[in-house]
């Protein structure tokens, strides 16, 4: 299994984020969004979005960074291919990397719920 999240496995453009939005299921907790919908390419992919509400810069790119690792080692547990966009509330913003990774493991979770079940 690999471990890697390279170029191929984002979610760059803006009508992409905007579809996903538009017809995506939504789930949420207290610190993340989930927008997900079936991918039109052969792999999952993630897009993120922190706002500037969350915090400076750098508190952007770190949450930004766990959600990435996260991604990284758990894609696995996500069977077929989808396009999912994480989005960062402004609670987000104080987190340690073990309250992300519990955070998120609760929101992928849900959405391999959501999706096989």
């Amino acid at each position: 299994m690999r471990f890697c999240f390279t170029k191929a496995d984002r979610i760059w453009k803006r009508s992409e984020f905007l579809r996903l939005s538009k017809i995506g299921k939504k789930i949420q907790n207290r610190h993340f969004v989930a927008n997900f919908s079936p991918g039109r390419f052969q792999r999952t992919r993630l897009g993120i979005t922190v706002t500037r509400k969350v915090g400076r810069a750098t508190t952007r790119n770190r949450i930004k960074r766990f959600i990435r690792e996260y991604f990284r080692l758990n894609r696995h547990i996500i069977t077929g291919y989808w396009d999912i966009n994480i989005i960062a509330k402004k609670k987000a913003s104080d987190i340690s990397s073990g309250q992300a990774f519990l955070s998120l493991q609760d929101i992928f979770d849900s959405i391999y719920r959501s999706i096989d079940h």
